[in-house]
């Protein structure tokens, strides 16, 4: 698809599942070295196995994205292997539902730390490989979820996402002396392993209110991301794209009903 991403060396955080292994896999096909960075060992073999059983090239470290030196070590183990760091997808993130009135402090700065501080963390480890090159490709999972839409229990992820958006605006013009490029992919429902554990009631209304009438898959949001880190998105920076079927568009469920 896009012959410039081959033999790129790919950092993806919270790569073992969900969203992240597809977005690596996705970028695999077309040639990359993927590092799979996550704290789930197991799941992080798994996908570096599927992807190798692909013909892709793959390898995982253990990373807590909103450590400073776990993250250091992180970009440090991916150079020691395939090299510098081209391409690196901040795609790690939690959402624990919770609504205010029972969510703990500590509980908001967790998903924080895991959404928001971890974006900054990876951007600013990233950057002496961005310099050293010449270029670089940053690619970061947001959510409609927060910078758009709102929905009970996700202040907190919510707030994270946004965040992140305000967070790649500046970037992209301090990131630009570096020949360096930072845009975000925005996720509406995507069928990952965590929506899935919300229930069949809940993917079922969620399908119902999505113009294309069905959840995203992963490769939906790979595919996006593997245009922003391309040759041909050079001349984009500090933007945004949302991949929703058309979820945020419809007024009320009775606009859906009109289709």
């Amino acid at each position: 698809m896009f012959s410039s991403i081959k033999d790129k060396v790919v950092i993806v955080t919270g790569g073992s599942k969900g969203i992240g292994k597809g977005i690596a896999q996705v970028f695999a096909r077309q040639g990359a070295k993927i590092m799979i960075a996550a704290r789930g060992k197991e799941d992080a073999q798994r996908t570096v196995a599927d992807i190798e059983a692909e013909g892709g090239t793959a390898a995982w470290c253990t990373c807590d994205v909103a450590d400073w030196t776990s993250v250091k070590e992180m970009v440090a183990v991916t150079e020691e292997l395939f090299g510098p760091v081209d391409i690196l997808c901040a795609n790690a993130g939690i959402f624990p539902q919770k609504k205010l009135i029972d969510l703990e402090p500590d509980e908001w700065d967790q998903v924080m730390d895991t959404n928001l501080k971890s974006t900054f963390l990876c951007v600013k480890a990233c950057i002496p490989s961005f310099e050293a090159a010449g270029k670089g490709r940053i690619i970061v999972t947001s959510s409609i979820t927060g910078p758009v839409t709102g929905y009970p229990g996700w202040a907190h992820y919510g707030a994270s996402k946004a965040g992140q958006l305000g967070f790649l605006k500046t970037a992209a013009m301090e990131l630009a002396r570096y020949n360096t490029t930072i845009n975000a992919v925005m996720p509406g429902n995507i069928m990952t392993e965590g929506l899935a554990g919300l229930g069949e009631e809940y993917l079922g209304s969620m399908a119902a209110s999505i113009p294309l009438k069905r959840l995203g898959a992963v490769e939906d949001i790979g595919n996006a991301a593997l245009f922003f880190a391309s040759d041909e998105a050079s001349y984009i920076t500090g933007q945004q794209i949302i991949v929703d079927g058309g979820q945020i568009l419809p007024e009320s469920l009775d606009a859906i009903a009109e289709i």
